[in-house]
């Protein structure tokens, strides 16, 4: 069902431009493929499903309840993968089951903090196994939600396979830690270049690279270089760069300054959790993340909200609107639309609101909300 081809995306760029990393074009088809026929309703498709840790499983019910009222041709291959529970699938199962069907609602994986054990993350390792090297969270003002700073529209990028997030860590001597930072020209150059396909599809004006060049010269100065070595081939949009504690500074002052973000690992991770703070938090904002052929939605912001497990006050909103981003992504887009269309109605008319955003509803109350909402 995917096609590699991206044409529609470089529309301006140099013959140079066309050769350059053709495998990060590939993924950059996957924002939304276009060109292909609408799939029929009685056609069904299925989706790897990964609850999550936390609230995900009850946030998974409620995006269940609302394609059975739409009618949404999507079958769910479920698989409960955590590090915290000792029962559930394997990273294999999944991976086996993704490498079908190409397409995954996730749910965020707690990861502990600190210890021994394992190395690499869950996370770490789905996403290598399936080289899901892009994560992109569109940080966007909902109508009805008012926060300090209003109209935001701001696109964090991140680079999600190498940096600090490398896992090289060892003890040298009793009390003395070495970790690596990893940062290769190759995967620098293809985010980059997912970036500013990005920016040209969806008619962005300016890609901003955050890093720490001036104190990580060789790590950093690479992953910049870098950047600046693809933006030549894109003359129509604005290239400019920050550094990432001046870069924090300015999204908490003067946000709207900034169109497209591109960073690296730990720095994206930051930067977009920020960003999702400015728009209402992290029951609001949905993200994406592509490889060349897989696409997993889940949320912009990694929080498994752990505290509110059956307590019924979860908001939906963000994975609500994963799944709508995955079915435009599906080219389903009728009922993406239905789904967007009814929560955004939802939240601006502000009757139903869950307590993280001033409400005293329930995670329940807001489904049922969003279901009466939609006009089929």
């Amino acid at each position: 069902m995917f096609r590699s081809c991206c044409y529609f995306l470089l529309k301006g760029t140099s013959k140079r431009g066309l050769e350059l990393s053709r495998h990060a074009s590939a993924s950059a088809a996957l924002f939304h493929p276009v060109s292909e026929p609408a799939l029929k309703v009685e056609e069904r498709r299925t989706v790897t499903m990964i609850p999550g840790d936390g609230v995900g499983p009850e946030l998974m019910q409620a995006v269940r309840e609302v394609f059975k009222h739409i009618g949404a041709p999507v079958n769910f291959e479920e698989f409960h993968l955590s590090e915290v529970q000792s029962h559930g699938a394997s990273l294999d199962e999944v991976v086996e089951s993704l490498k079908r069907n190409r397409v995954c609602l996730k749910g965020i994986i707690n990861t502990p903090a600190g210890g021994p054990g394992e190395l690499q993350t869950l996370n770490m390792k789905l996403r290598r196994e399936l080289d899901v090297f892009a994560n992109v969270v569109r940080c966007k003002t909902l109508p009805g939600i008012k926060n300090r700073h209003n109209n935001l529209d701001v696109v964090v990028i991140r680079e999600q396979i190498e940096g600090e997030y490398s896992a090289l860590e060892h003890e040298s001597v009793p009390g003395v830690i070495e970790c690596l930072k990893v940062i290769t020209r190759a995967n620098s150059k293809r985010i980059a270049k997912f970036a500013f396909d990005y920016a040209t599809k969806h008619d962005r004006k300016k890609v901003t690279a955050v890093h720490k060049a001036n104190i990580m010269k060789l790590a950093d100065g690479l992953f910049l270089e870098s950047c600046k070595d693809v933006s030549e081939l894109y003359p129509k949009i604005q290239f400019e760069s920050m550094i990432v504690d001046n870069t924090c500074m300015q999204l908490v002052s003067n946000p709207h300054q900034f169109d497209v973000m591109l960073t690296p690992n730990l720095y994206g991770n930051i930067v977009d959790n920020l960003t999702v703070g400015l728009v209402g938090g992290a029951g609001l904002v949905p993200g994406e993340s592509f490889s060349n052929e897989y696409a997993i939605f889940e949320p912009g912001a990694r929080h498994t909200f752990t505290g509110a497990v059956g307590r019924n006050i979860a908001n939906p909103t963000a994975m609500l609107l994963c799944s709508a981003n995955m079915l435009k992504h599906m080219n389903l887009n009728i009922h993406a639309r239905l789904i967007s269309d009814a929560v955004e109605r939802v939240v601006k008319t502000g009757k139903v609101r869950t307590q993280d955003i001033g409400g005293y509803a329930t995670s329940t109350d807001f489904t049922t909300a969003v279901i009466n909402s939609i006009r089929m």
